[in-house]
């Protein structure tokens, strides 16, 4: 059975990971309309992650003996001024979202619910890689600059990038 302030918290973060899924369904929505269909593509891909984060955490309140809550949400931003700034704002969320997720396992250590802790670490490995590919993405959208044919290049592309672990656990991006 879950603590009430365990079960409050994951339901925090049901939220916070439905209300992530919104967001990258409009920045896929503007992205689209702005004919940019590779970036467009790998948004909706990233809205669906963020749905299943959400549907992992339902699914868990509710198998330890808790109730999952869906919350009401935000309308998200419809508008964004480039593709650099889309971006800055998915990084910007990612590490807001990671800090949200180190607080939900502190309280678990806190309340030593130990087996919301355990599960809690696929969030905290997940994070990291969202941050790490959103970093990247960052890099390479700040080498191209306002370069025409790197952002044709770079909305080509994108709809294929990938992370991959490496044996050395170390994360690399493909694009």
């Amino acid at each position: 059975m879950l603590k009430d302030k365990i079960e409050k918290a994951l339901n925090d973060q049901v939220r916070i990971e439905a209300q992530s899924s919104q967001i990258y369904l409009a920045m896929a929505s503007w992205a689209e309309t702005e004919g940019l269909g590779g970036t467009a593509q790998f948004l909706y891909k990233h809205s669906d992650e963020e749905r299943m984060h959400m549907l992992k955490l339902v699914q868990y309140v509710n198998e330890r003996g808790g109730k999952a809550l869906i919350p009401q949400l935000s309308e998200p931003a419809r508008n964004y001024k480039s593709l650099t700034n889309l971006f800055q704002t998915l990084l910007d969320h990612e590490v807001m979202v990671s800090g949200e997720i180190n607080n939900l396992v502190d309280i678990c250590l806190s309340e030593k619910d130990y087996t919301t802790h355990n599960f809690m670490q696929w969030y905290v490995a997940e994070q990291i890689e969202e941050e790490a590919l959103a970093r990247t993405i960052m890099d390479k959208l700040n080498m191209i600059g306002e370069d025409k044919g790197g952002l044709y290049l770079f909305d080509r592309d994108i709809e294929n990038i990938s992370m991959v672990v490496d044996t050395s656990k170390q994360v690399i991006n493909t694009m």
